[in-house]
Formats: C-alpha cells, sequence, structure tokens
C-alpha cells in the first residue's frame, strides 16, 4: 500500500453504500483516517467502518441527513473533534430522480437541489473553515452534466452542471487558502442501485458507451484518491469525466 494519505483526516458524506463506501475504503488503504454520513442505513455504514478500521486507520460514523444543513455542520464538526482535523471532504450523498417534465413533482425537484447542489455548498463550507494549506474538496458529479441521451433527466442534469460552476468560482476563493476543489464526474457504474446486469444498463452498453461496459466503484474511488492525494496538488476548478466514453 502507497499509504500517500497517512495522517490526513477525510469525510465521505453518503458513504455506507456504493461508491461512497468503494472511496472510503480506498482512502483508508491509503492511510487516511476517514468520517463517513449515512442517512438511513447504519448497518451498511458500520461494516464500512470496520473495514476501513481493519486497515489500521480510525473510522466512525455519522448519521447526518444531506438535506439537514445543521446535520452536516454538525458531522463537519465532529469530524474535526474525533479524527483532530479535516483535510479531505468528498461531497458523494446524491440523489436521482427521473421522470417527464409533465410529471415530475416539485417535492423531487426540491430534494434533488437539497443533496445534489445545496448539501455540497453547506459541507463544503463548514469544512474549509477548518482546513489548511493542502485541503482538498472533491464532489461526486455525473458524466450527465455534460450528457443527458435520454428523457426524463433534465433535473438530475441540471443539479450535476450546477457543481460545474460551483467548482470554477470556490476554486478562485480557495485557490489563495492551497485548497483545491474538483469534480469526478462518473459515469455508469455497477451498484445495487444501477446494476451491470439490467436491461437498462444492456441498452446503456449497446448505445452509448464506448467502453462496452459499466465501471467499478473502486475505479472511481481510484480517481478520487488521486485528487486527494499530493500528486494532484495543482488540478483545481475541474470536472474531470470517468465514464468510459459515454460522453464521447
Amino acid at each position: 500500500m502507497s499509504q500517500i494519505l497517512k495522517n490526513k483526516r477525510a469525510l465521505v458524506t453518503g458513504g455506507s453504500r456504493g461508491i461512497g463506501a468503494a472511496i472510503v475504503k480506498r482512502l483508508a488503504r491509503e492511510g487516511a483516517d476517514v468520517a463517513l454520513t449515512y442517512s438511513s442505513s447504519p448497518g451498511l455504514a458500520s461494516e464500512v467502518v470496520k473495514e476501513a478500521q481493519a486497515l489500521g486507520v480510525k473510522s466512525l460514523t455519522i448519521q447526518a441527513d444531506s438535506r439537514d444543513a445543521g446535520a452536516l455542520i454538525a458531522a463537519v464538526g465532529r469530524t474535526v473533534d474525533e479524527l483532530g482535523g479535516i483535510d479531505i471532504l468528498v461531497n458523494n450523498a446524491g440523489v436521482a430522480v427521473i421522470g417527464p417534465i409533465d410529471d415530475f413533482k416539485l417535492e423531487d425537484f426540491d430534494r434533488t437541489l437539497a443533496i445534489n447542489v445545496r448539501a455540497v455548498f453547506v459541507a463544503t463550507q463548514a469544512a474549509v473553515r477548518h482546513m489548511k494549506i493542502g485541503g482538498r474538496i472533491i464532489n461526486i458529479g455525473s458524466t450527465n452534466a455534460e450528457r443527458m441521451p435520454f428523457g426524463g433527466g433534465a433535473v438530475y442534469a441540471m443539479s450535476k452542471s450546477a457543481l460545474q460552476g460551483l467548482v470554477k468560482g470556490l476554486a478562485r476563493d480557495l485557490g489563495p487558502r492551497g485548497i483545491t476543489i474538483n469534480n469526478v464526474q462518473p459515469g455508469p457504474v455497477d451498484t445495487d442501485m444501477n446494476p451491470a446486469d439490467s436491461e437498462f444498463a444492456e441498452m446503456l452498453k449497446k448505445q452509448f458507451m464506448a467502453l462496452p461496459r459499466y465501471g467499478s466503484a473502486e475505479e472511481i474511488a481510484g480517481m478520487v484518491a488521486y485528487l486527494a492525494g499530493p500528486e494532484a496538488g495543482y488540478i483545481t476548478g475541474a470536472s474531470l469525466m470517468i465514464d468510459g466514453g459515454f460522453s464521447a
């Protein structure tokens, strides 16, 4: 193990399953102490923490609904208190509601923006107050910010496109403080919510992918670990695609 993140402290929102869980475990493997938030899966969150702790790092779970600004701010505070600071924030928690414009519910619109956009800003604002030179903010966006090739995804695509503007602007605010901020934009990834063996997946692989396969959560986690590490210190304000050519 390279241990490129030894002595770093990280918080991953939505870290109990899928891409978030893979990120927690990869950061731990690289030597970082890691806290994760979860909304409604305490058992899954505990299992992820146990795997991280088995790698010899500190790790803890924090229950926090990303729609609740106070809960997110408290999660950052608890990370700082229990891990001794925060060097890395991964804004991973997200929601995807797909539906045609005629039937799309306003409450789903509001929930999408609250979790995919507002929560990213809230957690980032709270974290940078504690970060020093070398701090890293990494958002999990989506290739759909660049390409939405089927109907029903407008609101989701809009929410992920908003992160592109956010990182460009915040790169200017945070650059003088030695803190970088970037988006990782995955394409289709094999998770329990979007399995690679479904009819929908087969359609995507045949019609839209340059590489005819889904990505793995571990591949996304590898890019996050790189951005969190010392070799990525000159990357900021970027939205980096890892989508198997979906947007090509």
